[in-house]
């Protein structure tokens, strides 16, 4: 049976550049691996056409050859005058280790799971008010976090004594494990990926090199923030492993619900009621701003809904520093709990009004139009 074409074994064009070709590889190792597929006895087929084809198309001078020759290339007495790979270049003789890194957890070289690693960075919601946003605040605030034992000074050993390095993986962290035709790394299981041991543990933090404690930190926050915004603090998290940095501390703000204003932007909205006799006939109305307050002419025969807008009176953006503006919307109120004097005086002003419904009552005819010709 003739094999199939490399380059349409792993899915790629005869272009592809190395990276796409490890990534078409991985892919297909990650799918037809036997370990993943032990009912499928044609798994293994697939999985080994696959790591040929990448162990030819990997390597620039086999690669030239099978672009030249094909198959024929790596045949005895081919087009190349015999194999110019020679016999070892089968399937024993390949690493899996960069490939297998990230399917089976392994590392290499100096990247090992030995090194100490950077501690976890951490996320406090802190909740403040519409004008501390507005102006700025400093709040102090209470997290709980892994931090650097004192005792031990982070290295997790009694004071007085010292890590060893680990027998099992001679301090590298990996140790290499036989599976099937192919070689993987795995984490050391007697010392976890740490490369050391520790025969006398701290008696703080039991080995562990840091321990749980609360810490007070004051955070400054900068006039202008809105939710969903973050603060990020070096340093102020988590403890790294082994004296390794600490992490860091994100900070994320949410602004409470104000009783009087909403926050769009840095823009505010507010509603104002105003009487009925005040939208019909105009005046002047005081309304709040974040700094006192303002006032503002009603024209006569405003409408329920028109938005007055007081230009800088907002909040002053944090990445902008220019203000936004305060836009209030004028609601006209119903009268309610009437007198008697006062439903005979609006009795009598309904029956002016409807002499001339048209003339005092304009939006309310022309919906009434328009009710007309839909129904006509």
């Amino acid at each position: 049976m003739s094999k199939k074409d490399y380059y349409e074994v792993l899915g790629i064009n005869k272009d592809a550049s190395e990276e796409e070709i490890k990534k078409a590889y991985r892919k297909l190792a990650m799918k037809h691996h036997p370990d993943r597929n032990p009912d499928n006895p044609k798994a293994e087929e697939h999985f080994k056409e696959a790591k040929e084809a990448y162990e030819t198309l990997s390597d620039g001078q086999k690669r030239a050859a099978y672009d030249q020759y094909g198959h024929a290339a790596f045949e005895a007495g081919g087009m190349g005058g015999g194999s110019p790979f020679g016999a070892g270049a089968g399937a024993g003789s390949f690493d899996f280790g960069d490939i297998f890194g990230d399917i089976f957890g392994g590392a290499r070289g100096g990247n090992g799971r030995n090194s100490p690693h950077r501690g976890s960075d951490l996320r406090y919601n802190l909740e403040i008010t519409l004008e501390e946003a507005a102006r700025g605040a400093q709040k102090q605030i209470r997290i709980p976090t892994m931090d650097e034992c004192e005792t031990c000074k982070g290295s997790g050993a009694k004071p007085g004594t010292s890590a060893t390095t680990c027998q099992t993986c001679a301090g590298h962290g990996q140790v290499r494990m036989q599976q099937g035709f192919f070689s993987i790394q795995q984490t050391c299981p007697r010392c976890h990926g740490s490369g050391k041991q520790i025969s006398s543990p701290c008696g703080s933090c039991h080995g562990t090199g840091r321990i749980k404690q609360h810490k007070t930190l004051e955070i400054k926050i900068p006039a202008g923030i809105d939710t969903g915004m973050r603060l990020r603090h070096s340093g102020h998290g988590e403890a790294g492993s082994h004296g390794a940095p600490h992490g860091d501390l994100y900070v994320e703000i949410h602004i409470r619900p104000h009783n009087v204003f909403q926050r769009e932007g840095d823009d505010l909205h507010c509603e104002m009621p105003i009487s009925f006799a005040t939208a019909a006939l105009g005046g002047e109305i005081d309304i709040p701003t974040l700094d006192g307050k303002a006032s503002i002419k009603i024209p006569a025969e405003t409408q329920s809904g028109r938005i007055f807008r007081l230009r800088g009176k907002g909040i002053k953006g944090m990445r902008t520093g220019s203000f936004g503006d305060l836009n209030c919307h004028v609601i006209v109120e119903t009268p309610s709990k009437l007198t008697e004097r006062q439903k005979e005086l609006l009795h009598e002003f309904e029956q002016i009004s409807q002499r001339d419904s048209a003339r005092h009552s304009p939006r309310a005819q022309s919906f009434l139009d328009k009710v007309k010709a839909f129904f006509s």
